[in-house]
């Protein structure tokens, strides 16, 4: 949902000698930029989460995590970065307790690209903890992910069981031109407590006669007004 990608990496050491691993990184590919999620903050200080020691004993593995965020040039635009396959490429460096040095660089890891469809809704607020039978608010983005063709959007808001929506159904959103998107604000409340499912919110292209179904957006947690105070 944020176009963000999550990669693990499990190094091994597969030789029969404790190995000094001198260098794990990513590079990323041209539209994305990375984070090693292998440090922790600790007094100040960045640390390492595999310790002071930096070898790899016989037969060991290290997994190894990276985020990558599209470049905000590409993440503006939807058809263009949902494409995108090629993340970037590993280079590894280590040493072994005799001293030689050796390197290994994968080619271009490639990842599963997320289907979208023509429109992709995605949340952009939501309250954790909300009051039972009280009103609260959302803000949806709505995205036309096709690279060539204009929509023209009806949006319908379905109750559930437990989810009520405050205001019209049907509202016209008007036309959403190709790789451009909306902000809607939406209002409703829940009849049950516990940890409820937002659902119900129906999406009608005008042009195709086409509806897209959007269930399980987001959760919020539903407490009595007594619980929350």
């Amino acid at each position: 949902q944020t176009d963000e990608v999550f990669l693990e990496a499990q190094i091994q050491n597969i030789t029969t000698s404790p190995m000094f691993m001198e260098k794990v990184s990513l590079e990323p590919s041209m539209m994305y930029n990375v984070a090693e999620l292998n440090t922790v903050d600790t007094a100040g200080k960045s640390e390492s989460t595999f310790g002071a020691r930096t070898y790899l004993q016989p037969m060991d593995t290290r997994q190894y995590l990276y985020c990558l965020k599209p470049k905000q040039e590409f993440a503006e635009k939807a058809g263009v970065i949902k494409g995108v396959t090629v993340i970037g490429k590993l280079d590894i460096v280590w040493k072994t307790n005799l001293g030689e040095r050796g390197r290994l660089q994968t080619s271009q890891l490639q990842r599963m690209a997320p289907g979208y469809g023509d429109v992709r809704l995605s949340l952009e607020t939501i309250p954790d903890t909300v009051n039972l039978e009280e009103p609260f608010d959302i803000t949806c983005k709505i995205t036309n992910c096709s690279s060539e063709r204009t929509m023209d959007l009806v949006l319908e808001m379905c109750n559930t069981n437990s989810i009520h929506w405050c205001g019209v159904s049907g509202r016209q959103l008007g036309k959403l031109h190709p790789s451009s998107s909306l902000h809607l604000a939406l209002t409703l409340l829940s009849s049950v407590q516990g940890l409820q499912s937002v659902s119900g919110l129906r999406l009608t292209d005008t042009f195709l006669k086409r509806t897209y179904e959007y269930d399980d957006i987001a959760q919020v947690c539903v407490v009595s007004s007594e619980v929350k105070q």
